[in-house]
């Protein structure tokens, strides 16, 4: 596969999203998590998302367990939280890995085009940020002490 546009995810309500419907956009593809230190960003991303929307511009959230248990909850509690807690408007998607053998197909095409530090694949921690260009390629990788306004230059770039 060579663009994000190969890859369906299932969203927060359990149907079957392809990419290849946000063809065109600037992407931001982020793991996160209701329960962790880092969950503020969410804040911060919608932020942006209300931003740039208009200009071309999509977040696209997937929770993920793997680090602490930080996200336990449903498919449903977890947007239902995001939306309460942080008014969160871009989509959300249905719980995942993002490593080992069970990762999302998604993120192990992320993780391949985007090593993190020293060349590591691997996820480290919570809001792992991938920014996708209009042609569904993976521009860079944002770890997740990375704050959402930090990422301003690097997506008007791209819009």
């Amino acid at each position: 596969m060579s663009s994000v546009y190969d890859f369906s995810c299932k969203t927060s309500e359990g149907q079957t999203k392809s990419l290849a419907d946000y063809r065109g956009t600037v992407l931001l593809i982020v793991n996160t998590a209701s329960k962790c230190g880092f969950t503020p960003q969410f804040e911060g991303l919608e932020e942006l998302y209300e931003k740039y929307r208009s200009k071309g511009f999509e977040i696209l959230g997937f929770p993920c367990n793997q680090f602490g248990h930080q996200d336990p909850g449903s498919d449903a509690e977890i947007l239902s939280f995001c939306q309460m807690k942080y008014d969160v408007k871009f989509p959300m998607f249905a719980k995942i890995e993002v490593n080992g053998r069970n990762a999302e197909p998604l993120w192990a095409h992320l993780k391949n085009e985007a090593p993190g530090l020293l060349g590591s694949e691997a996820i480290k921690w919570n809001f792992t940020k991938f920014l996708v260009d209009r042609d569904g390629n993976v521009v860079e990788r944002f770890a997740p002490t990375v704050k959402p306004k930090d990422l301003e230059r690097e997506i008007t770039a791209l819009l």
